[in-house]
């Protein structure tokens, strides 16, 4: 019987967020800390695992309709196989689609902190249909193809850039500007960078404050598209924080790159109302001397510290107020 599985890492947002849905740049890198797998083992009917729930009791069932509402992962899983049969049907027609699996999955990634768990389990999806079927399709398009599954098929707000980073993996400096089609999908410019430019990265992450993504986007994506004046000069002053980003990491300028990453998150806050949890985060990290800002839409924040003594400070500050706080692996 065949079988297959694939990984895809949480995703951490280093600057520019979250320009990636509004012609911007951004900067991200994986951190394989965390992530999602997704098996698919050939079987006579089409089944996802997920929807067979079990209980050990009444407080368990309420637990997850209180993290996951009435549908859970379920829905991620329809929603990736119907865009991902869709496409082959337009653009691959003679590739054979007929053997059927059961789609089961675990996840590490911490829930609704803005470290893309969602588009993980898509990503990782994609990835093992493409394994199982012995189908390959271009690279730059499959990002593309993961945020149709999201934002049609299931309305969540977002950008490209998480799909991106978890599809290139590694250092990733995203272009959104002059866009190219391909396929009938929306690719931006997507170049690799080496992560041992970066300095000394933390993420630090609390449940306490979770909340699902479309709660900041879809707030953002409506104003952007009124023509706030506002929010589209916060845009482009993430494009140009972007660029002196990059100059910063190719001339190993530490100290620029983590002031940079402050003035991210201030640019933000400016445009936003923000979590009260999400600021307390934030101010505590900086109370150390450490740079900090969201890792995405969420209950995580990153920044850069200078040496083992502000981390384990970091730990001690951000650990009193209920986060764990963590170095990232990124390769």
């Amino acid at each position: 019987m065949h079988s297959v599985s694939q990984r895809c890492y949480a995703r951490i947002g280093l600057v520019g967020n979250p320009s990636d849905g509004y012609a911007g740049k951004t900067l991200s890198v994986i951190c394989k800390n965390f992530y999602a797998d997704v098996t698919l083992n050939q079987s006579d009917r089409l089944i996802i695992e997920p929807d067979q729930y079990r209980f050990d009791s009444v407080g368990d069932l309420q637990n997850l309709v209180a993290a996951d509402g009435y549908y859970g992962a379920s829905r991620i899983f329809k929603a990736t196989v119907k865009v991902f049969s869709d496409y082959v049907a337009a653009y691959l027609p003679a590739a054979d689609l007929s053997t059927n699996f059961t789609i089961s999955y675990k996840t590490n990634i911490p829930r609704m902190v803005g470290l893309a768990g969602s588009s993980a389990l898509v990503v990782a999806t994609l990835k093992a249909l493409m394994a199982f079927h012995s189908i390959k399709i271009d690279l730059r398009i499959l990002p593309s193809i993961a945020l149709q599954v999201e934002r049609s098929e299931l309305n969540i707000g977002g950008g490209l850039q998480d799909r991106v980073i978890q599809f290139y993996e590694g250092l990733v400096l995203m272009n959104f500007a002059d866009c190219e089609t391909v396929d009938g999908y929306q690719c931006g410019h997507y170049s690799q960078l080496d992560a041992d430019l970066l300095p000394s990265i933390y993420l630090a992450y609390s449940d306490k404050g979770a909340e699902p993504t479309e709660v900041f986007h879809n707030d953002l994506r409506a104003r952007y598209d009124a023509g706030e004046s506002s929010v589209v000069a916060a845009m482009q002053s993430l494009i140009q924080l972007t660029d002196h980003a990059l100059v910063a990491l190719e001339n190993g300028n530490h100290e620029a790159f983590s002031q940079l990453m402050d003035e991210n998150f201030n640019i933000r806050r400016s445009v936003s109302q923000l979590n009260p949890y999400h600021i307390k985060m934030i101010e505590s990290a900086r109370s150390c001397g450490a740079s900090a800002k969201y890792a995405g839409s969420g209950g995580a924040i990153v920044g850069a510290y200078r040496n083992e003594s502000q981390f384990a400070e970091l730990q001690q500050c951000l650990g009193a107020i209920g986060c764990e706080v963590i170095k990232p692996v990124f390769v």
